[in-house]
């Protein structure tokens, strides 16, 4: 076995905890690793859930968030930072203060709620959203969420980039566009995956966009090398749970 030896790239996920493993900070650490990189967190909530629903929330203060963020910053340092769930919008105010003094890639994964139906931010929550998008290199909302955010054309207005996720849409084949200021719309499209296991999908995909991001990749390279990735966990899920099953990551290698 050969070790690596150039630098990984610094991943810091600024997220809440999945005490079943498929999503959330799990799954950021996961994938950040399968991809080579070195992944850090700072836990923003810790949820009691499985595959079947989220049981119980207790929100991290915000002083032991940014205590959080400042320890990976002040001594190992951070190539890009993915952020999910937030918990309450204190928290997510103290996130984008601490944020503003860096400058590396953000991805904002803005959750809302979970694939079991649970509701993980309140209406304060993604009113303080906005400034978590203008920091932002990518913002990553699936369909309810985009349309919590307002829309295309309210998406637009703001003038940021946007990946609008589309696994939460009908229909045999899944699109996913990228939309840049600027530049026209790129587009994917590939065949759905028929599977229950798919808990976790948003998180694997902001956190391995904000690794491809980290290691020096331009954002359309980025998205395009993490949708491989997801799609990869998606095949190798290994059926576990009676509900929405956590993905593979374990087996993916790129």
């Amino acid at each position: 076995m050969t070790a690596q030896t150039s630098a990984p790239p610094r991943v810091l996920s600024i997220a809440g905890s999945d005490s079943s493993g498929g999503a959330g900070i799990q799954a950021d650490i996961k994938t950040i690793t399968m991809l080579g990189g070195f992944a850090m967190t700072a836990i923003t909530a810790i949820t009691a859930q499985n595959t079947l629903g989220v049981t119980g929330v207790d929100v991290v203060s915000p002083e032991m968030v940014a205590a959080q963020i400042d320890a990976c910053v002040a001594d190992i340092g951070v190539d890009a930072v993915k952020i999910g769930m937030l918990g309450s919008a204190t928290v997510a105010h103290t996130v984008a203060d601490r944020l503003e003094q860096l400058t590396v890639p953000v991805v904002f994964d803005p959750v809302m709620i979970a694939s079991s139906g649970s509701v993980l931010a309140d209406a304060d929550t993604i009113a303080a959203f906005e400034r978590l998008m203008k920091l932002a290199a990518l913002t990553t909302p699936n369909v309810p969420e985009l349309a919590a955010l307002g829309g295309s054309d309210a998406m637009a207005t703001r003038n940021l980039a946007y990946l609008a996720k589309g696994g939460d849409a009908p229909g045999a084949v899944v699109v996913d566009r990228l939309l840049r200021p600027g530049l026209p719309p790129v587009e994917w499209r590939a065949p759905r995956i028929i599977t229950r296991h798919n808990h976790g999908t948003g998180c694997t995909l902001s956190s391995a966009i904000a690794t491809e991001l980290g290691r020096g990749l331009d954002l359309q390279e980025a998205v395009e090398r993490a949708r491989l990735f997801v799609r990869a966990a998606l095949e190798a899920a290994p059926g576990l749970g009676a509900g929405h099953g956590p993905m593979g990551h374990q087996a993916v290698r790129f």
